[in-house]
């Protein structure tokens, strides 16, 4: 559930180092203040936690080579829509659409909101329910504003990936400057450790999501043979750095069981080491940063609802725009009332975020299963095809790359509950649809036409 906050740069020749900070600035986000206490509780023992991260640096790197390689040779501004359709023919591509409106990008959106309500609560406490509330109203206030046509600039959204940064650099240092073990969690969640690694790898890799958008840089760059690779080696690799310097700073200061029972650990730390004054001064920083990546998404999301409604004309309505603000009203009302459900149903659960990644996961592995066999079926199929950039030790990187996704497809299968099999549903609730897609000018299949070169 990949969505990050900075946005595409503008078409010109990019540099290595213009890649890594674009790379960069798209995968850190707010997950990791809220994903180590899961993953050490589906991990049994230090070295796993350690190893589950950077072992998904490696599988973010196979997969940002493979989306490079399907980006360059297939430039298109649907990204996987439009990979999925030449690949496999536009009914799939369209249900890809569905999911992607009614399950990953609603339950992204859900997810983001309960790790703002996890810290606003540490701020303003609202009683037991009280993330779920912080949560919700949130999605309205944010709902509403983009109704209302209002768009953020991109020195903001600058700004917000600084403000990530020096949180965790802020957030880690103060993880080595404690004595190990020593802090408590002031926000408990409850500890429990289940030994499932593959779940473990869902929220890592979900905390690495990103790299997929970075991967469209290929179309962007000079010499792109050349660059794109060590843009996208040098990028994960800082990452896989960064993250594990924070991860090992919270695993010092807390200890595994500690950090297993931690609700928000990054304020428990500041709190530990500064008090209620420092506990609040990061817990306020997380919640606009999660304000930031929450108005993305909520922007962005409405996109997929908009284009399904283009595309399948029983939905049309919500392919309208508000004459004055040009904002696609009705997408924006349906996914802010879907997310308003989906915080309902995950406040009735242990861990609101943790059902969101159950919600999501399935369904956002399963299609990206989808992607990545596509680079196979593309090489078979085109062999003489211009390809600026091909992905390094093929066929064994991609081969990488699927056994990865299947794996995990598997894993958000077996290791998660009610929230995977509702996400499946509502995918499935969408196939009537197929029916009613809107057919291309002169019978025209949207797979077969050559893409914008």
């Amino acid at each position: 559930m990949p969505v990050k906050k900075a946005r595409r740069p503008a078409p010109g020749g990019l540099s290595v180092v213009d890649g890594v900070a674009f790379m960069v600035g798209i995968i850190f986000g707010i997950g990791i203040f809220k994903t180590p206490p899961l993953v050490a509780a589906n991990v049994g023992g230090e070295a796993a936690f350690v190893g589950a991260w950077l072992l998904g640096g490696i599988v973010t790197l196979a997969g940002a080579l493979c989306y490079a390689e399907l980006a360059a040779a297939h430039p298109d501004r649907g990204g996987e829509y439009h990979f999925l359709s030449r690949a496999y023919g536009r009914p799939l591509a369209v249900l890809f659409a569905w999911a992607r409106g009614m399950v990953i990008q609603t339950g992204a959106i859900a997810a983001v909101a309960f790790v703002y309500g996890d810290y606003a609560q540490a701020i303003l406490p609202l009683g037991s329910y009280g993330a779920a509330l912080h949560a919700g109203l949130m999605v309205v206030a944010l709902t509403a504003l983009n109704m209302a046509g209002t768009r953020r600039s991109s020195l903001s959204q600058r700004l917000f990936t600084l403000l990530t940064l020096l949180a965790i650099a802020i957030v880690a240092a103060a993880g080595f400057l404690v004595e190990a073990g020593t802090v408590q969690p002031a926000t408990t969640a409850g500890a429990h450790g289940s030994a499932a690694f593959g779940m473990a790898m869902v929220l890592v890799l979900l905390t690495y999501g990103g790299w997929s958008e970075a991967a469209y840089l290929s179309g962007e760059m000079q010499d792109v043979g050349r660059t794109i690779k060590r843009t996208l080696i040098i990028g994960t690799v800082t990452v896989v750095l960064v993250y594990g310097l924070f991860n090992l700073a919270l695993l010092n200061a807390f200890g595994l069981e500690g950090l297993r029972a931690s609700q928000a650990p990054a304020a428990d730390l500041m709190g530990a080491l500064f008090g209620q004054p420092g506990e609040a001064v990061l817990a306020l920083a997380v919640c606009i940063m999660a304000v930031s990546t929450l108005n993305a998404t909520v922007a962005t999301g409405a996109r997929a609802f908009h284009a399904l409604g283009a595309d399948v004309p029983v939905l049309g309505f919500l392919s309208r725009a508000d004459l004055r603000t040009s904002a696609p009203v009705a997408a924006l009302a349906l996914q802010g009332g879907l997310a308003l459900m989906l915080i309902l149903f995950g406040s009735l659960t242990r861990d609101g975020f943790q059902a969101m990644v159950d919600f999501t996961a399935p369904v956002f592995w399963g299609f990206l299963l989808l992607v990545s066999l596509s680079l196979f079926l593309f090489r078979t199929r085109e062999p003489d095809r211009t390809r600026p950039f091909r992905v390094p030790l093929y066929p064994a990187t991609p081969i990488l790359f699927s056994l990865a996704c299947a794996g995990l497809l598997y894993a958000s299968l077996a290791y998660t509950g009610t929230g995977a099999l509702v996400g499946l549903g509502v995918v499935l609730a969408g196939l009537p649809l197929l029916l009613f897609i809107r057919r291309p000018p002169d019978g025209e299949d949207l797979a077969l036409r050559a893409p914008a070169e």
